[in-house]
């Protein structure tokens, strides 16, 4: 009931205040793709904890560690995590800007725009991140559990994330 509440929440914050802000860099000066504008959530500070699950730079902003563990991660264009697991407790991603991709083991890939919400089960392998042209945000919910964790896999290789459209 607490998660439903803060989704809900989240989401008329984000449409009322029309997104969050973001840095320009040379990564996106590289590929002449504008970072987006600015507005409610801050683009954070490069992922350097997580570096290593990642292939391209993502930026991390922890909005709350009470109770609900929530982030807005950020992906500049072509940046993807490893695929991965969360174990016990799932994942809830609120997209707030720019155009990504979710795909689950075994499943063809889903294209991701500001304002999906995506449902992630315990015990699914999976991955999630930005399209080749495009920055992509979402919060990331953690969703609670005794013992919860994220097992780390392999990286989505250049192969299979050359096939998305």
């Amino acid at each position: 009931m607490f998660i439903k509440k803060a989704v809900v929440l989240f989401l008329t914050l984000i449409f009322l205040t029309g997104g969050y802000s973001m840095a320009k860099n040379s990564l996106t000066e590289q590929n002449a793709i504008p970072a987006p504008k600015s507005g409610m959530f801050k683009i954070g500070k490069p992922n350097t904890a997580y570096a290593k699950y990642f292939k391209g730079q993502s930026y991390l902003n922890m909005l709350n560690k009470e109770q609900v563990g929530i982030a807005n991660v950020t992906f500049e264009p072509g940046c993807r995590n490893n695929w991965h697991i969360h174990h016990k407790g799932g994942q809830i991603l609120i997209v707030v800007q720019g155009r990504g991709y979710y795909q689950e083991w075994g499943k063809p890939a889903q294209e991701l725009k500001e304002g999906d919400i995506v449902n992630i089960p315990p015990e699914t392998k999976h991955w999630h991140g930005a399209a080749p042209d495009s920055w992509f945000s979402h919060l990331a919910i953690e969703v609670p559990s005794d013992g919860g964790s994220t097992e780390w896999l392999e990286e989505v290789s250049d192969e299979e994330y050359g096939k998305l459209k």
